[in-house]
């Protein structure tokens, strides 16, 4: 291997190192001392509780971990957004779990563990997938209530996914472990089946205090709504359980009895490792986001060895389309080229951009693999639509909707892996986090954003100075330098996987050698509903 491989695979392994370094903080919740305090009342913490409740033989995935990550400050912040999110396997059964992390401001949403919950419930309703909640919470974090509380995708929005969820026949289960108060009191009674903790589970509208408060009525929390109340007397509740373990067991047996689902039918065959050693992508993704790399280098380390079947190989270079498989799933790959090409002209091509033939290739192959019921994986690191008169002239505007159109239109599911820079209308023909796809993952060198951070902050400045200098001041080289800096600094900041994936534009940063995997769980998940819907190729302009 070259020298500059040698450097790429340092600074990549870097990247996942820090990664991993900043989720090994973030599983430690609200700290050590919150932990320790929650053992002390005889509970499990979150992850405590859903690693015992998974499957130990089969892979689990979390959601999310980012979620929160450097906002809040002022309140202290809200490690993995007060919420903790897991896909993995219950007695054979896969599943979606949601755990309310009591270390966290003793589990009180906050404005992201509202869009967290939507996020994982969004999850299971897309792919009829039975979904846990692990329910320990304070209720709604009163400092921030206008940003929790009244709008379409806050609070009210979990209960009316419960009620949809239901009518779907999509499996819900519920156990009370903690605090479960005011209108989260509904998530689990809304669930198919109930279980509370005796001693520490309490479900009611109003505690003590506020019954006190509002009707004089002195009574304490456990008599008022805890588990024998809730259970022998109301029969709110379905199930009394000594401890946590208990609970976990209790759901686990239900699920063994759980029968078969009606599955999608996407097609598998025998696994096959890749064809190339995937740990060669760390010294293949340049350490820079400007330099130019070959795309089919990375799908070879991540598809099946001897599967990838190319389409239209000749035409529209700077987009790479193919059948495949990972795992034995079969997909259809939609992949940006990163290095510059010569098309059938001999014009040369910029690596990254999407050309009008390119986007009319890319729209075809999506309908193709909608016709033939496969999955479609986009591998993006796209910095936009090629630009200027001959484009426009050739009527880029027109390919590119008709992109967007067929992605838009997709009904087979849809998973897309951003490895490098995903920016402005790029990020939406190649399905970003608007488009729906079931899974949106990031590699730790992945950048969102409307454009570059170069060419942004060239253009923030411009914006800046004018304002200045009709402000009257003065800009000499030395006031340029500063602001350009400081813009760069902010947006680079903004640009960043982890900025991202705290706001829940994508669902996790991923060690690029976990790819397969993730994608492979992905499909297994999409498999559980079937396809209802016919896809109407008339209905995109061709």
């Amino acid at each position: 291997m070259d020298i500059k491989f040698n450097k790429n695979e340092d600074y990549n392994r870097l990247k996942v190192s820090e990664v991993r370094q900043k989720k090994e903080k973030i599983y430690l919740g609200g700290g050590k001392k919150r932990i320790e305090k929650e053992h002390a009342k005889g509970k499990m913490t979150a992850r405590e509780r859903i690693d015992y409740l998974l499957d130990k033989d089969k892979p689990q995935f979390e959601i999310g971990t980012f979620a929160g990550y450097e906002m809040y400050k002022e309140h202290g912040g809200c490690p993995a957004g007060g919420v903790v999110v897991k896909i993995g396997h219950i007695a054979g059964k896969q599943a979606i779990v949601v755990a309310n992390d009591a270390t966290v401001k003793a589990g009180a949403w906050f404005p992201i563990t509202g869009k967290k919950n939507l996020r994982a419930q969004e999850i299971a309703m897309e792919n009829n997938l039975p979904i846990i909640y692990l329910v320990d919470s304070a209720g709604v974090y009163l400092p921030m209530q206008d940003e929790i509380f009244p709008d379409k995708e806050h609070f009210g929005r979990i209960f009316r996914n419960n009620a949809i969820m239901s009518s779907e026949g999509i499996i819900q289960i519920a156990a009370i472990m903690g605090s479960c108060v005011a209108g989260g009191a509904y998530l689990p009674i809304m669930s198919d089946e109930s279980l509370i903790v005796d001693k520490t589970g309490t479900i009611f509208l109003a505690g003590s205090y506020l019954v006190k408060a509002a009707i004089g009525e002195e009574i304490d929390n456990e008599t008022l709504g805890g588990a024998t109340t809730q259970t022998a007397i109301s029969g709110v509740v379905d199930h009394k359980v000594k401890n946590d373990k208990e609970a976990l067991d209790k759901i686990r047996n239900i699920m063994s009895k759980i029968g078969d689902f009606e599955k999608a039918g996407f097609n598998r065959a025998e696994p096959k490792k890749p064809a190339k050693n995937p740990e060669d992508i760390y010294g293949l993704l340049p350490a820079s986001r400007q330099e130019q790399y070959d795309m089919y280098e990375i799908i070879e380390r991540i598809v099946d060895a001897d599967s990838f079947d190319e389409y239209k190989a000749d035409y529209g270079k700077t987009l790479i389309t193919g059948y495949a498989r990972i795992d034995g799933w079969a997909v259809g790959i939609v992949a940006n080229q990163r290095k510059i090409v010569k098309n059938a002209k001999g014009e040369m091509q910029f690596g990254g951009v999407i050309y009008s033939d390119s986007a009319d290739k890319a729209a075809r192959f999506v309908m193709n693999c909608n016709q033939k019921k496969i999955p479609l994986v986009f591998l993006q690191d796209v910095t936009g639509f090629m630009v200027g008169s001959r484009s426009e002239q050739g009527g880029i505007i027109k390919d590119g909707a008709k992109m967007v159109s067929a992605v838009s239109t997709s009904v087979v599911p849809k998973f897309t892996v951003v490895i490098g820079n995903s920016y402005g209308a790029g990020n939406y023909a190649m399905n970003g986090r608007a488009y729906d796809p079931r899974l949106m993952l990031a590699w730790p060198s992945s950048e969102i954003a409307v454009m570059s951070g170069n060419a942004a902050s060239k253009v923030l400045l411009q914006i800046e100075e004018a304002r200045l200098k009709k402000m009257g001041e003065t800009i000499t080289p030395e006031k340029e330098k500063e602001l350009l800096e400081h813009i760069q600094n902010k947006y680079n900041k903004q640009i960043s996987p982890y900025y991202a994936a705290a706001r829940l534009w994508t669902d996790e940063i991923i060690d690029p050698l976990k790819t397969r995997e993730w994608i492979s769980m992905g499909i297994e998940m999409a498999n559980h509903k079937p396809i209802k819907k016919r896809y109407n190729v008339g209905a995109i302009q061709t």
